[in-house]
């Protein structure tokens, strides 16, 4: 064991909300030889310098964490952002880890990835089955590639290289941007701050019926470490060449408009929900079916409502407050 937890890891990615909870969940396992790298250290987007870090560093395993993420409004606001980056990240990545002669590496992607009106719970084999939704396929198309990347070089070179497919998620280290962010830290934040002003109500973007799955992103940490463990048997058990993604999420979705007022009450907003129905909804369901993942040994631990009470201590404590 003191060999397994002495391997060199490298988490790209390790800023993020992702990243920096795989680092966390590695550290309290005791493995003590990580690696990271900041940007202005290493450019993901720089193929020659991605190249060169790893062919002047021993790496033993990957967690690629690394990604342009948002929400709705940014996903559509800047789409050529979000296909270019997440394609040329990935693929550097992916490709130097290769010649470098990295065995093992974890791709993380996005529920997304499923058509729009995929079957619920969408299960992996729904991949590539009909349209996406238009509001954030140039990302999707981006995280497919990567998982096809990932396909492809197991299948011609024989590597190890696993891909997860996260339900959304939240807790610390998650980004408030008003605007650009994903559906819990946009509502803290407009919650503690109506709630600061003395507001009589909030408004919500859209009509508040879709329903969404969501995961604390400690738990999805641990997952992609119980996951990246696995022998390689165990791993081909549940998946297949062509099918090497698994899900992983809660099992279980609310609506956003129980997700409010779940929100407001971790908060302590006691004003009204107003629902704007002008903006988007987006796909009117998204839950995952994690029925692979749970066979291989691995449930969440962190219920919705403590997770949110956890988040929104995160958002105070990184100075929001």
């Amino acid at each position: 064991m003191a060999d397994h937890l002495s391997q060199t890891i490298f988490v790209a990615g390790h800023r993020g909300m992702v990243g920096s909870a795989i680092v966390r969940h590695l550290k309290s396992l005791g493995y003590s030889n990580i690696m990271t790298a900041a940007r202005d250290e290493l450019n993901l987007l720089d193929q020659a310098a991605v190249q060169h870090y790893f062919q002047t560093h021993q790496i033993d395993q990957v967690y690629l964490a690394a990604a342009k993420v948002g929400g709705i409004h940014a996903n559509n606001t800047y789409p050529a952002e979000f296909i270019y980056e997440n394609l040329v990240v990935e693929a550097n990545v992916i490709h130097s880890a290769h010649q470098a002669g990295v065995q093992k590496l974890l791709f993380l992607g996005s529920s997304c990835i499923y058509p729009r009106m995929a079957p619920q719970p969408m299960k992996e084999e729904v991949l590539l089955t009909g349209a996406l939704e238009p509001t954030n396929e140039p990302y999707a198309i981006a995280k497919i590639a990567g998982i096809k990347l990932c396909e492809s070089y197991n299948r011609q070179y024989g590597r190890d290289y696993r891909s997860v497919m996260p339900t959304n998620l939240y807790g610390p280290g998650d980004n408030y941007h008003p605007e650009n962010s994903h559906v819990i830290p946009a509502l803290i934040r407009r919650f503690h701050e109506a709630k600061l002003k003395g507001d009589a109500e909030v408004w919500v973007w859209g009509s508040g019926t879709p329903r969404r799955e969501f995961l604390y992103v400690d738990d999805m940490a641990a997952a992609s470490v119980h996951v990246m463990t696995l022998l390689p048997g165990q791993w081909q058990e549940v998946v297949t060449p062509m099918c090497s993604h698994i899900n992983v999420g809660s099992g279980s979705d609310q609506s956003i408009r129980e997700i409010a007022e779940l929100i407001a009450q971790a908060v302590g907003y006691t004003g009204d929900l107003v629902f704007d129905t002008s903006k988007p909804d987006g796909a009117p369901r998204k839950l995952m079916d994690s029925t692979k993942l749970s066979a291989m040994g691995w449930q969440p631990q962190v219920a919705l409502g403590a997770g949110l009470k956890h988040a929104y201590e995160a958002f105070l404590g990184a100075g929001h407050g």
